[in-house]
């Protein structure tokens, strides 16, 4: 059987076969001489169902391949690629094992005259005569505001002809798609069960034209890759595109040739793909060790990443949804990429991962974090942040080294924004919550340390439940600029809240315990006039060295009630001039132990602060 098929003739030999064919059948027992000729011949034969290499080789071409069930075999081998011919232009399918479906010239284009719900498989096609059962579809919709910026490209296939206008695929969509937009349906022949397994890579070259890499899939179904062994390849190791079904397990990636040029240095992306696994892979050096890009339903278990100030873990924002990572380590960002991709995310969970940086401060809607550790490095500067975007993020088991960050870009969820039993650190100054968070912010059983002269930017309710709130002595206290403040049990140590925010401010305090004192010498304060603050305090019990203010109010409209407080040393100081017109004060039930009252007003209808309590 000769590997050159482009001359036959009469007396060749044909090799009888049982559809597993090996490279040593063509003489290549080792990568002195290149064996295209031999990988075409196997897979050109619709009789070959797989393809083994019991040696080292050597390709010098990129090879495309329509063809389905089939699988390449490396036993371990290397396959070396020095030598060959140029890729074109940004292109990461140009891989030197590249497989790719044929895309019919059928487009269906279709108007919705309705809404289209979140999670809906259901869909309206106009004519739905044109569908069968079974068959493979492109389907896209027509872009937003931004260039990228589409919520729905999947390759789905046909599971019911519902009606005479509409299909169900086996997709559920991520996002709500308004009544008027078009979606463009086109029909595909996938390459289905192509599988590559147990190869040793060798990558050669050094940029987009020279470089190569193993594997890439487009219009793929079924297509599973296993035990890559790459180094200094160039773009992904293992890229696809319009892919459903597949596993990517046991690959590695180490030092790629670039980690800077956009799209090199991956040990996989999938663009527009659908329940996808990557598991058990592991990087070195790299840019990202995955890439979900307008991809739904994945997993990835059991990854890990070293030289990662890259990111190793990331979504593009091109409308990614419902994807699971699990017991992972090494640096994640999501939906970072821009506007002109949407920049948005939605329903990613995150259990037991380890990490120097956490980001997800965009348009990610319904995030939930389990168990997550970041801890800051020397090398990276900022690491040991954890940022998250207060549009139903749900945090439970968390610790960072370095600041928590909540900021709000977008207000897509119904469910609550909660952080609990969780612990974070911060330097000096640093800003919790930025100034966009106007939704409802709840810390559960939360401590964080190190906050002097922190500040709470936000403007939506915050509730600090139970948690532990430590600053300095000889530190500002935070600051908070939130509209509804309430703090319920917990202890906050050398620090206090100060009341900043540009509008009406309520403080509500119950069962809490303050200690120590902060550069301000107050626990409770507000700044600023021309606005109203309500005091509303509860079962405080208070504690501060001499002149320090438990409570200290100056200025502006206020009014304040306290109830069953304990107040040990200190001061308490309510001047008269912030009770005037509108406010009040009601001191009543409380004990004060070697409390000094350096400033109260006087009693009258609106004012009462003498009966009632005890004063020791």
């Amino acid at each position: 059987m000769a590997p050159d098929t482009r001359k036959p003739g009469p007396g060749r030999w044909h090799q009888l076969h049982h559809g597993v064919l090996d490279f040593r059948t063509f003489g290549h027992f080792d990568a002195d001489t290149p064996a295209d000729d031999a990988l075409d011949a196997m897979m050109n034969d619709p009789t070959v169902h797989r393809v083994e290499a019991h040696t080292d080789l050597l390709l010098r071409r990129r090879h495309t391949f329509t063809r389905s069930r089939i699988e390449l075999d490396f036993h371990g081998n290397t396959l070396h690629t020095h030598g060959t011919d140029k890729n074109t232009h940004d292109n990461p399918f140009g891989a030197t094992l590249a497989f790719r479906g044929t895309v019919t010239d059928e487009p269906r284009t279709h108007r919705l005259t309705e809404a289209m719900p979140d999670l809906s498989d259901l869909f309206e096609v106009g004519d739905s005569a044109g569908f069968e059962v079974g068959q493979w579809w492109a389907v896209e919709v027509n872009a937003l505001t931004g260039r990228w910026e589409r919520e729905v490209q999947r390759l789905v296939q046909v599971t019911e002809i519902v009606d005479g206008s509409r299909i169900r695929v086996n997709y559920r969509i991520g996002w709500d798609l308004a009544a008027g937009r078009t979606l463009t349906w086109t029909r595909v022949e996938p390459v289905e069960r192509a599988h590559v397994r147990d190869l040793r890579f060798e990558g050669a070259g050094d940029d987009q034209y020279t470089g190569t890499h193993p594997v890439s899939y487009e219009y793929a179904v079924r297509c599973d890759v296993s035990g890559i062994e790459a180094t200094g390849t160039f773009w992904p190791v293992v890229m696809r595109r319009w892919c459903t079904y597949f596993r990517t397990d046991r690959c590695t990636l180490t030092n790629p040739k670039s980690v800077t040029y956009g799209g090199a240095g991956y040990l996989t992306q999938q663009i527009y793909c659908l329940y996808g696994h990557v598991e058990d892979c592991y990087v070195s050096n790299a840019r990202h060790l995955n890439d979900f890009t307008g991809s739904a339903y994945c997993y990835v278990t059991n990854c890990h990443s070293d030289g990662d100030d890259q990111g190793p873990f990331v979504t593009h924002g091109q409308y990614e949804h419902d994807l699971v990572y699990t017991g992972n380590s090494g640096l994640m960002t999501f939906a970072n990429s821009g506007a002109a991709w949407g920049g948005a995310a939605k329903r990613i969970t995150v259990r037991r991962h380890s990490c120097s940086w956490f980001v997800a401060r965009v348009k990610v809607t319904d995030l939930t974090l389990e168990d997550v550790t970041v801890i800051g490095k020397k090398s990276l500067a900022g690491s040991g942040m954890l940022w998250v975007n207060a549009d139903g993020v749900q945090m439970r088991g968390c610790t960072a080294t370095g600041p928590l960050i909540v900021s709000q870009a977008s207000k897509r969820s119904a469910r609550p924004n909660v952080i609990a039993d969780s612990s974070f650190a911060f330097a000096a100054g640093a800003e919790i919550t930025k100034a966009d968070v106007s939704a409802p912010l709840t810390l559960e059983r939360v401590t964080l340390t190190g906050i002097g002269g922190a500040a709470f930017k936000g403007t939506g309710p915050l509730t600090l439940d139970h948690c532990e709130l430590t600053g300095a002595p000889d530190a500002a206290p935070a600051t908070y600029a939130h509209g509804e403040v309430r703090v319920e049990g917990g202890q906050l140590t050398d620090t206090g809240v100060r009341l900043t925010g540009a509008g009406d401010q309520t403080l509500r305090v119950d069962g809490t315990r303050l200690t120590g004192t902060n550069k301000d010498a107050a626990l409770l304060s507000r700044s600023g006039g021309g606005r109203t603050v309500d005091w509303r305090l509860g079962g405080l019990d208070s504690s501060a060295p001499d002149g320090t203010a438990h409570v200290l109010v100056t200025e502006g409209a206020n009014r304040y009630r306290a109830h069953g407080c304990s107040f040990t040393g200190g001061r308490l100081e309510l001047r008269p001039a912030a009770f005037g017109d509108g406010g009040h004060l009601l001191h009543t039930g409380c004990v004060e132990d070697g409390t000094e009252r350096t400033a109260l007003p006087d009693e009258g209808p609106r004012v009462s602060h003498g009966t009632g309590n005890l004063r020791l």
